[in-house]
C-alpha cells in the first residue's frame, strides 16, 4: 500500500533494527485519512470472506479495525489488556507477550459478543513474533468462531510472526512488509525483491 509505505519512510523513526516507531500517524497520534485507507484495503481484501466480527487488540489496533468494520458493515470488539469493573462474567480469556513494552498481558473479550456463528477478522498494528495475533486466534476459538483472516498494518517480515501463522494454515494480508531495519533506514521486502529478481 504506497501511502502507508510513504507514512513510513518519511516519518517512521527506526529507534534500532527491530523497533520501528511510529506514532506520528499510528502508535500515539492517529492520521484519520491514512486510517480511512487502511480499512477500505482491508475490506477491499476481505470483501468476500462473509466476515462478521472484526477482533483487535487495545490499543492501536482499534482505529484500522473501525475503518475495515465501518467499510464491511460489521462490528469490532477489541481485547481488553486491563481489567474492567465492567467486563467480568463469561470472559474468553488469553496471555500475550508484548515485543515492544517486554510485558505479559492477560487479553479478555466478553462471550457475550462473539460466538460460534461468526466469521472473524482480526486486525493489529504490527506483526513481530506473533504473540498479539495468536492470542487473539485463542480467544476467538474459545468462542466457537471462526478465523477467517489476519490483517496487518505493518509486518516485520524479519521475525518469525508472519511465517508462523501462515504455516498454522492462516491467512495473513499485510499493507507494509519490513524486511529489514538496518543504519536507520526501513527496508521494505517489495524493494529486495525487486533488486534480487
Amino acid at each position: 500500500m504506497e501511502l502507508l509505505r510513504r507514512k513510513i519512510e518519511n516519518e517512521g523513526i527506526v529507534l534500532s533494527d527491530g523497533v520501528l516507531k511510529v506514532d506520528s500517524f499510528l502508535n500515539h497520534q492517529i492520521d484519520p485519512e491514512l486510517m480511512k485507507e487502511i480499512g477500505l484495503e482491508f475490506a477491499e481484501r476481505f470483501k468476500n470472506e462473509g466476515i462478521t466480527k472484526i477482533v483487535t487488540i487495545e490499543s492501536s489496533g482499534i482505529p484500522p479495525a473501525v475503518m475495515a468494520a465501518l467499510e464491511l458493515g460489521v462490528k469490532v470488539i477489541f481485547a481488553r489488556k486491563k481489567k474492567s469493573l465492567t467486563l467480568t462474567d463469561n470472559l474468553l480469556v488469553s496471555t500475550v507477550y508484548s515485543f515492544t513494552k517486554q510485558e505479559e498481558n492477560t487479553i479478555s473479550v466478553s462471550h457475550q459478543f462473539l460466538d460460534e456463528t461468526d466469521n472473524v477478522l482480526i486486525i493489529d498494528d504490527f506483526l513481530a513474533n506473533g504473540e498479539a495475533a495468536k492470542g487473539l486466534i485463542d480467544i476467538v476459538k474459545q468462542s466457537g468462531a471462526s478465523v477467517i483472516g489476519i490483517g496487518i498494518v505493518i509486518e516485520k517480515s524479519f521475525q518469525k510472526g508472519a511465517a508462523e501463522l501462515k504455516e498454522l494454515g492462516y491467512r495473513v494480508e499485510s499493507l507494509a512488509r519490513i524486511a529489514s531495519l538496518v543504519d536507520g533506514k526501513v527496508n521494505f521486502v517489495e524493494e529486495l525483491e525487486e533488486v534480487t529478481s
